[in-house]
């Protein structure tokens, strides 16, 4: 199981007929954290009519809001919310502030407008894919941690953690779950069989594409 998101935060500007919409996308761990990004955008634009919102957490997209924020119903938050899910993007929280311009836009303009705003924010921006993998730790002795690092991850294996103590070196690794049996093979084969790999459960880690 694995899906997309944001490797950091990105902004973008869009101006309609003297209309500015400001939209900020930000990569978040829970609601909470979505919700402050919105609290954010109305302390720093406080004079503005509407900072309307969408976000998207969980594999499998599994839980996603909107808001409208005082837009015509189905202008603002939907529409951005559309552009988040169609990417394939968890995770992530998206607001818009809006500046009025002087001139009604229309539904079909507001949604154009504020869709526009969050894929012009995700136009450059680097993504990550998250992805559910075994953890195993390892312990091996101080003069054979920095090889072995290195070859595990010469070979493209995530290695998630390194805790150093007086007498070894704690590798913590993430691996897929169909490739376990492999990865118990190599560190066996590059610690000549002295290191044996333990489980220690699983976690959601980030990937380049």
């Amino acid at each position: 199981m694995d899906y997309l998101t944001l490797a950091g935060e990105v902004h973008a500007e869009l101006e309609v007929k003297r209309s500015r919409f400001l939209a900020t996308v930000r990569r978040v761990a829970d609601e909470p954290a979505a919700l402050e990004l919105v609290a954010e955008h109305r302390r720093l634009h406080h004079g503005a009519r509407h900072s309307c919102s969408a976000f998207v957490l969980g594999p499998g997209q599994a839980l996603v809001r909107a808001s409208d924020d005082g837009e015509p119903s189905g202008t603002a938050g939907v529409p951005m919310l559309n552009v988040l899910t169609g990417m394939g993007l968890s995770d992530v929280a998206a607001v818009v502030t809006r500046y009025f311009g002087g001139t009604l836009l229309g539904a079909g303009g507001l949604a154009r407008a504020y869709s526009g705003a969050v894929s012009k924010a995700l136009e450059d921006a680097a993504l990550v894919r998250r992805r559910l993998q075994e953890l195993f730790r390892l312990s091996v002795d101080p003069g054979q941690a920095g090889q072995l690092e290195s070859a595990l991850r010469g070979r493209g294996i995530t290695v998630a953690e390194v805790r150093y103590a007086a007498t070894e070196v704690l590798l913590t690794v993430a691996v897929q779950p169909d490739a376990a049996g492999s990865v118990r093979q190599l560190v066996g084969s590059l610690t000549s069989g002295g290191t044996v790999l333990e489980p220690a459960g699983q976690a959601w880690v980030d990937q380049p594409l």
